[in-house]
């Protein structure tokens, strides 16, 4: 036997210490596998901003409809919260120029106090900057995110820089600045100046300064303008930017905004109350929202000298006696130095803390809109004939104080009858909705899918018809339905979220707040409604949830969490302004049947008048007269009108808090 030995080539050597491994027998090389070496030279530090680039998406920015809108909401609520924190009444113009196709120019400015020239590129230049974070007060914002990704996003779709312009007094400079985020190191570039920025003069030098640099700006003694230039889509309808500031309006009754749309039709919501809310005060963490890991970091953070003292120092409702209850649970001496605790003795305080009896925290940190404010914002803008609102006591989840609101308004027109010609042409051009139903659908607030084939069906449309494809003719017939179909009865509710004042647009299936009116049987109140669903009816829900930190279930603030506590309160909130709508609902209905119990009566009362005269030969006139009297007295309640607060009817009846407009006073 013979055995024949070969030996590998130097070029196949070199071939497999390369990174592939020949097997010799004609199999394909094997690659070499990464080791801990090679996948540590691969690692790197990731910063916050890079990392919100390629997610885009968990801001708001999920598409180019909603970057539009998140974009204006982003820049109103920085406008509205300085404007609030100063003490002035907020006044906002907004402004969406159409530049390109697919591309908008977003101006958005107030006339708050202003920023500081060191702040302006930190606050729309980095993420994560801001100043709420860290304080336990109610704001629109939270995170420090929101402007400076908007600002992100339209860097990253259009390469055009952001352009701030502010100033903080009539005789002092305005600054004015074009900025980028450099989303490697999460720091902001500014390309104008040399990189300092520009400085615009209080004097006639300024209007100058203004046109030589192009600068938008609306004259006002103080105040910030932001403009972003970004990819995006304008559609009107349900998610669009002018539903947002109608809902802005609604719960800002103090606000004046002044809007004009890309196609420069200008709209003006006008304040219908003309002081500001009170200002919340910032507060300390309470000890039943602390968990154990940040206790620890707590303690050995702490400047206090002694347990006692850092309990008393660093929470809210904490006293001395409180903390020599705790410590004495967790049988540790008051006087012990809290840098020195160790983890086993911060975990017997935290269990300490949970079986202590601790008074909740302070409800001044939030400020609800008030159940007169609600009243006034939802007459300023939703239709209706019977308004009522309700606002719950402060309550408490994980510690942290919140306040539940509910506005009701129930009847009036629907949106769909208010729609002219040439706006029904837009949307329909404007829409990306796939068949016409759906168009209905998904455009008009309240339209269910029983409206929607009433309304095809009037105009003679297939529900499968593209949008885009009507003919003038075809369209002129669906704008005719829409006015002459009653959607009273297939309309469902409309639910208005809100979150510390500022509207929520998006998500509402995975919301707290829908869930609740979802789960509520309105039935009871004189509704109809399927199980697991919105009920029917001509009805507008508005619901506001004011809290130090609102439990949002994504960073682009969208929908609330579903906090048992939360839950609780929507409940008994939405309970309280369904018993005064029942009762509405069945005093007008009482009113409608006497009404034709009159009717007939006095279709007979003369027949009957006649042939007793003629039995008894009596005097038809004085007993026509007699018998009128008596069906009046019978039928009196149909003869009820209800003014502007509700009477005839007492106050007791409603409990207060209800205005009764429209066909809520007529006989019907």
């Amino acid at each position: 036997m013979s055995v024949r030995i070969t030996t590998k080539s130097k070029s196949a050597t070199r071939a497999g210490s390369n990174g592939e491994a020949s097997a010799g027998n004609g199999e394909p090389p094997r690659r070499r596998r990464a080791t801990a070496k090679s996948m540590a030279a691969g690692q790197r530090d990731i910063s916050v901003s890079e990392f919100f680039a390629k997610n885009r998406h968990l801001l708001g920015f999920d598409n180019p409809r909603k970057a539009l809108l998140t974009t204006v909401k982003e820049a109103m609520d920085n406008g509205l919260d300085a404007c609030e924190e100063a003490g002035i009444l907020p006044e906002i113009w907004v402004h969406i120029q159409r530049v390109g196709p697919d591309r908008y120019k977003v101006g958005v400015q107030d006339n708050g106090p202003g920023i500081l020239r060191k702040q302006i590129p930190l606050i729309f230049g980095k993420l994560l900057y801001g100043s709420k974070f860290h304080r336990l007060r109610m704001s629109r914002g939270q995170q420090g995110i929101g402007i400076s990704a908007a600002g992100m996003h339209g860097v990253l779709t259009t390469g055009k820089p952001v352009k701030i312009i502010s100033k903080v007094s009539r005789r002092k400079p305005a600054h004015y600045y074009e900025i980028q985020i450099n989303t490697k190191q999460n720091v902001p570039e500014i390309l104008n100046g040399r990189g300092a920025g520009v400085e615009v003069p209080p004097n006639h030098l300024g209007q100058k300064a203004i046109e030589k640099h192009g600068i938008e700006w609306i004259e006002q003694n103080h105040g910030t303008r932001v403009t972003i230039e970004l990819e995006a889509r304008y559609q009107r309808g349900r998610g669009s930017v002018d539903e947002y500031l109608e809902q802005t309006a609604i719960a800002n009754p103090h606000v004046t905004i002044h809007y004009i749309d890309p196609d420069d039709n200008q709209r003006e919501y006008a304040r219908v109350l003309d002081r500001l809310p009170p200002e919340p005060k910032e507060i300390k963490p309470h000890p039943y929202g602390v968990e154990l890991g940040r206790l620890v970091s707590m303690l050995q953070q702490t400047e206090s000298a002694t347990v006692a003292q850092f309990f008393s120092h660093s929470f809210s409702r904490v006293g001395a006696g409180v903390a020599r209850r705790i410590c004495s649970a967790a049988k540790i001496g008051t006087r012990s130095n809290p840098r020195k605790i160790d983890r086993r003795e911060a975990d017997l305080l935290h269990k300490a803390i949970q079986a202590t009896k601790i008074p909740p925290p302070a409800s001044d940190c939030v400020v609800p809109i008030g159940e007169e404010s609600i009243l006034k914002g939802l007459r300023q803008v939703v239709p209706g004939e019977f308004f009522t609102a309700a606002t719950r006591p402060p309550a408490v989840y994980r510690g942290n104080p919140f306040q539940i609101e509910v506005g009701l308004a129930y009847g009036g027109t629907s949106s769909v009858n208010r729609v002219t010609r040439e706006a029904l042409g837009e949307l329909l051009d404007e829409s990306d909705a796939r068949t016409l139903r759906q168009f209905l659908i998904t455009t008009f607030q309240g339209m269910g899918p029983d409206g929607a084939d009433k309304i095809l069906a009037t105009a003679k449309a297939g529900t499968r018809v593209s949008p885009g494809r009507l003919k003038p003719a075809d369209v002129d017939r669906l704008h005719q339905a829409l006015q002459e179909v009653n959607l009273s009865e297939g309309q469902s509710m409309n639910v208005l979220r809100y979150a510390n004042r500022a509207p929520l647009q998006f998500q509402a299936g995975g919301c707290a707040i829908t869930q609740t009116v979802m789960a509520t049987n309105w039935r009871s109140y004189g509704l109809s409604q399927s199980r697991g669903s919105l009920p029917s009816g001509p009805i507008n829900v508005m619901i506001h949830i004011a809290s130090v930190w609102v439990p949002f279930t994504n960073e682009s603030k969208e929908a609330i969490a579903s906090y048992p506590e939360i839950q609780k309160e929507l409940r008994l909130a939405l309970q309280a302004v369904g018993r005064k709508l029942g009762m509405y609902l069945r005093r007008r209905m009482r009113v409608r049947h006497e009404g034709q119990r009159r009717n007939i009566f006095l279709r007979y009362i003369g027949e009957v008048a006649t042939a007793v005269s003629r039995i008894n030969s009596t005097d038809r006139d004085k007993l026509n007269e007699q018998l009128l009297a008596v069906a009046t007295r019978r039928t009196a309640e149909a003869d009820v009108k209800l003014n502007d607060r509700g009477r005839p009817i007492e106050e007791a009846d409603f409990g207060g808090n209800v205005i009764i407009v429209g066909a809520g006073g007529e006989n019907v």
